[in-house]
């Protein structure tokens, strides 16, 4: 099943996100994203094609704009549409009257008996990804002794080693060891990095330490920290898999960016070899 989103400018003044129940029955969440935007979502659509690429339909954004205009005195139109996205989620057929009523849990099967076992992951949400994985790891325990025991629920994610309500604490003390950040630069990076962010600025003292810009507070140093740890390799990682920066760079940006990022392969193959 396919699931679709659109991003317009941001709809109302906020922090809080909305659930709308429509005439279909159907929930759809309006949430404030990246800053400046709002985010819609979501549909359920069939994808059968597996090698077709998962692009949000006329059709599906339509639905989602008639959603919102439903309940916003502010109404929307195709033109406000900033982005679209989308995602497929394989279900397991357990049976259900149709896609939409199949459960959206996992199911893990090992088959194989008597010999290389294959474990198969069927459906799954990323919400419960660690949960998940730890459940693999039970089954392939099974036929592979020495597999240690459940670990995840206490260790931290990258950078995430802070207490809960600790953000605007990281905001705010990232901001005393740089004053040259604004508080929205500030926030963005404990957003993405956590207490990693640190990690990207280094020893900078003024912004020029950080590399060339290339819009959206984004800089060498941490275009540098996404290729070296978080395995970037294009613009289109960067601006779209490892942020949303790519809502706010123009084309001549975007191109700067890619060049940057391949001439930093080439030093990279030229230490290597």
């Amino acid at each position: 099943m396919r699931g679709s989103h659109i991003v317009t400018r941001r709809l109302y003044d906020h922090d809080k996100c909305y659930f709308f129940q429509g005439t279909d029955g159907r929930i759809i969440f309006a949430i404030p994203y990246e800053e400046d935007f709002t985010l819609i979502g979501t549909t359920d659509a069939e994808h059968l094609d597996p090698d077709k690429r998962p692009d949000c339909s006329p059709e599906e954004q339509q639905y989602l704009i008639d959603f919102a205009n439903r309940y916003f005195k502010q109404e929307i139109s195709a033109e406000d549409v900033v982005w679209t996205y989308s995602g497929v989620r394989p279900l397991y057929d357990d049976g259900a009257s149709s896609a939409t009523a199949a459960t959206r849990d996992y199911t893990i099967k090992v088959e194989g008996a008597g010999g290389a076992p294959l474990l198969n992951v069927f459906g799954g949400k990323i919400t419960t990804y660690r949960r998940l994985a730890e459940s693999a790891l039970e089954k392939i325990a099974e036929n592979l002794p020495g597999v240690s025991g459940p670990w995840t629920a206490g260790v931290t994610l990258p950078g995430g080693d802070f207490p809960v309500d600790g953000v605007p604490a990281q905001i705010s003390g990232l901001q005393r060891s740089y004053p040259f950040l604004s508080e929205r630069w500030a926030r963005r990076l404990v957003k993405h990095y956590g207490t990693e962010a640190r990690k990207i600025l280094g020893e900078a003292k003024d912004i020029e330490a950080l590399g060339p810009m290339f819009g959206g507070d984004l800089t060498g140093a941490e275009v540098d920290w996404l290729m070296d740890h978080e395995y970037a390799r294009t613009a289109e990682d960067v601006l779209w898999r490892r942020s949303k920066l790519g809502l706010r760079q123009s084309e001549a940006q975007v191109a700067a960016l890619e060049d940057y990022m391949q001439a930093g392969h080439r030093r990279v193959d030229t230490r290597v070899g």
